[in-house]
Formats: structure tokens, C-alpha cells, sequence
């Protein structure tokens, strides 16, 4: 369920921003999210957190969500917010790998690791294929603006270890709706900071609307995750999230009125071989 609902958050981010701009949508998004979350998924009290999980994972859970916000921010053209979206789809490959290395079972990692090439190569495709992703512009844009790609590769990182880490620290208790309106806080830090204030215009309707839709989508979805990584199996959940991404551009494309392109039907039977290769791998014992 988290998967099906992320798929739609490009999307509809996208169209809340026309109405409010990156910063300011970003923040209205999770301000309402993190309002939902301690409404219909009250948190346990702060005192039942292991401190190694309420200081740790609340860190890793904001510094994420932050730095993507400011990665396609930052971005100068739509180009280079689709190459920094590419470095973010990086954490299912970070996923799968840190969870064969800690799953202590022999060779694990290199056992993963071409089904992870595989699934990994099939998301470029199906991300930057559909939206003609050009390699060289791709490394002029990094060479001359490196910041937005380096905060997008260390938030993929730091989603990749808050998944795979913080269920053991948890002790089975879910911060996700302790962590999502602290993400709110520092959403709105960075959107004053960076002085963009208020649209000029009144946002439509339609504006709000998708903000009250993204803010379900996006906090459903984490309240999910929140639940499958602390009852499911970490390798399994880290192979089925390669859906993110090919099933993000296809919403966005349904949502937005965009055409699919062949790279991106190849990328996505990519992803389901090197998927399979992965489960075929998790389910030997």
C-alpha cells in the first residue's frame, strides 16, 4: 500500500507546487500529513521511544525528507529535477543491499547484487528514458550545480539506512507520526529561510484540494512503510520497493497528461526481472 500510494506523490506534488511554489507547497503538504497522522495514528508516548530510535531515526526520517525537498528545490531546470530524482531512486538498490549485508546469511550481498544491477538499470530507463534523459547534459548540470545531486545521493542513503536499521532500534514502536510533523517544522524553516514567501496570487481550489490529496497520499503511505518494515521482511519490502519508481512515473504520467515512451516499458520489465531475480535469491534459505 505505501508503493501504490508513493507512486502517486510526484505527481501530485508537482501540481500542488504550480499553485504554491516548492517550498511553501512542500510544507502546507506535510503540515496537513503530519495533522492526519496524529489524528487517525496517535503515537505512543515520547517516553516509551528508545532514545537510540527517537534521536537516530528522527534524524535520518527529517534529514531525508529535507534534503529532497531542497535536492529538486535546488534543481535549475526540469531537466536536472529529473536526473536528481534518478540519484534519490538510488535507496531501493541501497535498500537491498544493506539488507542482504546485515541479513549475516553467506555471500548475501553478492548474491543480490545482479539483480539489483538489473532492477536498477531498468529504473534509469523507465525514469529517465520517458523523460529523455541526455547522459552528457546530465553531467554538465552536475558539474556545474553539484550540490542539489550530492544532498539527493546522501538523502537516498540515509532513507536506505533509516529502513533497514531502525526497526531493531524501535523495539516495535512506530515514530512515523512523531517524525512527520517535525519534517512539517523543518520544511518551514527552509521555505522562510529561503525568502520565497507567500504566491502572488491566490491559490485556486484545485491547489488546495491537492494538497489535502498529496498530504493523504504521502502520510498514508509513510504510515504503511512505518508498519511493513517493522512487521514484514526488511529483504522482501527492499525488493518490492523497486515498484517506486516505475509506478511513480506512470501515475505522474496519467496525472499530468504525458505519454509513456518504449524506454519506459523496457525499464519497467527490467525492474520486474531483476525483482525476481532478488525474491528468487531472499527465498532460498
Amino acid at each position: 500500500m505505501a508503493i501504490v500510494l508513493w507512486s502517486f506523490m510526484a505527481g501530485t506534488v508537482r501540481i500542488v507546487s504550480e499553485g504554491f511554489g516548492a517550498t511553501l507547497g512542500s510544507a502546507l503538504i506535510y503540515t496537513f500529513g503530519g495533522i492526519l497522522l496524529l489524528i487517525f495514528r496517535r503515537p505512543a508516548p515520547l517516553k516509551e521511544f528508545p532514545r537510540k530510535y527517537l534521536i537516530g531515526g528522527g534524524l535520518l526520517f527529517v534529514f531525508y525528507e529535507s534534503s529532497i525537498s531542497l535536492s529538486l528545490g535546488l534543481a535549475s531546470t526540469d531537466a536536472a529535477s529529473v536526473e536528481v530524482s534518478l540519484v534519490n531512486y538510488l535507496w531501493p538498490t541501497m535498500m537491498v543491499l544493506l539488507a542482504a549485508g546485515v541479513s549475516h546469511r553467506k555471500h548475501a550481498v553478492a548474491k543480490v547484487l545482479p539483480g539489483a544491477v538489473v532492477a536498477t538499470a531498468g529504473v534509469v530507463l523507465a525514469v529517465g528514458g520517458n523523460s529523455g534523459l541526455d547522459w552528457h547534459a546530465a553531467a554538465a548540470h552536475i558539474a556545474e550545480n553539484p550540490l542539489p545531486y550530492i544532498l539527493a545521493f546522501l538523502g537516498a542513503f540515509a532513507w536506505s539506512i533509516y529502513a533497514v536499521f531502525t526497526p531493531a532500534w524501535s523495539k516495535g514502536v512506530d515514530g512515523t507520526s512523531v517524525f512527520f510533523p517535525c519534517v512539517a517544522v523543518a520544511l518551514w524553516i527552509i521555505h522562510f529561510a529561503s525568502g520565497q514567501g507567500m504566491p502572488a496570487q491566490a491559490p485556486s481550489f484545485k491547489s488546495w484540494l491537492f494538497v489535502a490529496i498529496t498530504a493523504v497520499v504521502i502520510a498514508g503511505g509513510y504510515a504503511c512503510w512505518g508498519y511493513g518494515i517493522l512487521h514484514g521482511s526488511m529483504e522482501r519490502l527492499a525488493i518490492a520497493s523497486y515498484a517506486t519508481p516505475v509506478l511513480s512515473t506512470g501515475a505522474s504520467a496519467a496525472l499530468l497528461g504525458l505519454a509513456l515512451s518504449v524506454p519506459f516499458w523496457f525499464g519497467a520489465l527490467l525492474v520486474a526481472a531483476g525483482s525476481v531475480l532478488n525474491y528468487l535469491v531472499s527465498a532460498r534459505k
